[in-house]
């Protein structure tokens, strides 16, 4: 059981930090909105602890001592470490889930960038799919196919959060648009990054990669159906309301870099709305086809992960093998 005061804290971290899950988790019952919380606001911090400190090498590296205490069931004094040890016993969360997450912050890091659409879903499966699946654990369901569904849901939603923010990153030094996209475009990397300006190029590639989510996101629709029918309001609501930051980047024409789209309360209740609707349909009007799809092969570890129930205690090898390489560079730093 989560303690009732780590469960408060939990609640304003998300409350601040992610308008649109906070918006959506009022439509799960208490038995997953809670734990919900409790998950996203981990999530929440570590995303923080990582992206806002110089030394990311050593935030990381802080991060993996903070996970594995509370894999032994002695997490740190803190109230979203807490509450995520609690969610950890009571839903024998798959290791190889948060241990995803934490390769995608040490991929963040490392500043990597991403040569194709193949590598950018790799990296959105780390920091956005594990979290689709770990939801799927706290509903309780092991389906492969609704945590395939899940895991697109994920991916949706990180390319529509990597379309909104390019000029956010790009002034920060990030770059996750596909480097191969922009090469086909013609544009200079390393130009638009000491000079981020929006162009009709770099609108085509924003436009290309909201439509990969658009497709996402309906593959991800015919999950809902799958899940627990107290559970279907609140994810139909998510993703309604993750796709219209799409539609707002669309209707701005494309350019995330001199603004950056978002969506009022006003239209979040009319998404909700709409969710009520698509939920309901899903219900009656099942899409086999879609509900049955391959997952992408970017993802496929996290539903095996999940589906197979992992034990707690197996560590991921490529996790081990990007904290070797980052603990080397830390070293590397402090002697110099």
């Amino acid at each position: 059981m989560i303690a009732a005061q780590d469960m408060d804290a939990c609640r304003a971290m998300i409350r601040t930090g992610s308008l649109s899950f906070h918006a959506a988790s009022k439509l799960l019952p208490a038995r997953v909105r809670d734990p919900a919380l409790a998950l996203y606001a981990f999530c929440r911090v570590a995303d923080d602890d990582v992206d806002e400190v110089q030394d990311k090498a050593r935030a990381v590296l802080r991060l993996r001592e903070r996970l594995d205490l509370i894999y032994a069931g002695r997490p740190e004094a803190r109230p979203s470490d807490r509450a995520f040890a609690a969610v950890v016993e009571d839903f024998d969360m798959p290791r190889a889930l948060p241990d995803a997450l934490l390769e995608g912050l040490a991929w963040d890091a490392m500043g990597r960038r991403y040569a194709s659409l193949a590598d950018l879903n790799a990296y959105s499966a780390r920091v956005a799919s594990s979290v689709g699946v770990m939801m799927c654990v706290l509903m309780r369901v092991r389906d492969p196919d609704a945590l395939s569904r899940a895991a697109d849901l994920g991916l949706a939603m990180q390319l529509t959060n990597i379309a909104r923010d390019v000029g956010e990153d790009a002034r920060a030094g990030r770059l996750f648009l596909p480097l191969d996209w922009l090469d086909e475009a013609g544009i200079d990397v390393e130009r638009f990054l000491a000079d981020p300006r929006p162009s009709v190029a770099l609108a085509r590639v924003v436009q290309r990669l909201l439509a990969v989510a658009d497709e996402l996101y309906r593959r991800a629709g015919a999950g809902i159906s799958s899940l627990p029918a107290d559970c279907r309001l609140g994810i139909a609501a998510a993703r309604h309301i993750y796709a219209a930051i799409g539609t707002e980047v669309s209707r701005a024409g494309h350019d995330s870099v001199t603004r950056r789209a978002r969506t009022s309360r006003g239209q979040k209740l009319v998404l909700m709305g709409r969710a009520m609707g698509s939920a309901a349909l899903t219900q009656v009007m099942p899409r086999p086809a879609l509900l049955h799809a391959r997952a992408e092969p970017e993802v496929a570890f996290l539903v095996e992960a999940a589906g197979q129930r992992s034990p707690r205690s197996q560590r991921s090898e490529t996790l081990l093998d990007i904290l070797a390489q980052l603990e080397a560079r830390d070293r590397r730093g402090a002697a110099g």
